[in-house]
């Protein structure tokens, strides 16, 4: 590996091959070409192996690394692209999104003043195409956060949407989630979580990711994916559940969606591993609500 690249920039696919190419172009764009570019095929059908092949080919200023797995979801993506990172840093961008122009140079620019081991990474801005802040900016006064800080509601935010970039190191620190057979794993925030417990981030507190929603993307599909991989999301509860200094609407509000994916995946409430039992046994009532309302939701998104 070439000494002076810095960053990885890894985007999981499954089937989008045609909305790779806005994110490639965006690339060859940058002002900063310290970097290299990670493709992860998660199980694709369609044309990405042939297509990445061809960009493979290009002078286009920039490493391109491509590897295939078996279809696992985007949380078993981020697991293989771990193991294969080399660089100090590394930064996730969805294969439906793409970087603005100079985000790769005020990313590293930012890390070079700022960085240190003593940091997890660096949380920076979501945007629409037309510049529009996602959720909103944190406050300018905030310099570092804690990823379980950056929830909708706090600092007057009103969506989760941030991008994030971290020391590779960071990911020693976590383990993947349990895999469930027929299910896929959508929920990448675990390894978040458990490096949240050890450490906080610089605030960039600019947008460098644009996003583009897709129709058969996540955001869109929220309540489909319950009904989907609901032993994956329950696992997911038990896991916030059993983490210390969370508010109590927090553990609450956990504990509800505990209950409806329990419902719905026809498992037991209770079990060893769980925490905070008083608080699901508190959650019963609007758990069953949820439930119904999951189902509600989920006919119509057919």
């Amino acid at each position: 590996m070439e000494s002076n690249i810095r960053l990885t920039i890894f985007t999981p696919t499954f089937n989008r091959a045609k909305l790779l190419l806005p994110a490639f172009e965006a690339l060859k764009r940058q002002t900063c070409k310290d970097f290299i570019w990670m493709v992860i095929d998660d199980g694709s059908t369609d044309d990405t192996r042939n297509v990445v092949s061809q960009w493979q080919n290009e002078d286009c200023g920039f490493r391109i690394e491509y590897f295939y797995k078996e279809n696992g979801g985007l949380q078993t993506a981020y697991v293989e692209a771990i193991k294969h990172i080399e660089t100090e840093l590394c930064m996730c961008v969805d294969s439906d999104d793409y970087l603005l122009d100079d985000a790769v140079e005020r990313l590293l620019s930012f890390w070079k003043q700022y960085g240190s081991e003593a940091v997890a990474g660096i949380v920076s801005l979501d945007c629409y195409a037309d510049g529009r802040i996602i959720g909103g900016s944190f406050p300018n006064e905030l310099k570092t956060i804690n990823f379980r800080k950056t929830v909708a509601g706090l600092y007057g935010r009103t969506a989760t949407d941030i991008a994030m970039l971290y020391r590779t190191k960071c990911y020693e620190l976590t383990t993947p989630a349990k895999k469930y057979p027929g299910e896929t794993s959508l929920n990448a925030s675990r390894q978040f979580l458990q490096i949240a417990q050890h450490f906080d981030m610089l605030i960039l507190n600019e947008p460098t990711v644009v996003v583009n929603y897709q129709t058969d993307g996540v955001s869109n599909n929220k309540y489909k994916n319950y009904f989907k991989r609901p032993n994956s999301f329950a696992d997911f509860r038990i896991f916030t559940l059993s983490m210390d200094g969370s508010r109590k609407r927090t553990y609450f509000i956990t504990a509800m969606h505990y209950v409806s994916e329990c419902m719905i995946a026809k498992r037991k409430l209770f079990c060893k591993e769980l925490r905070r039992k008083g608080y699901v046994i508190a959650a019963l009532p609007m758990g069953l609500l949820w439930y119904l309302w999951i189902k509600h939701k989920t006919k119509k998104e057919r």
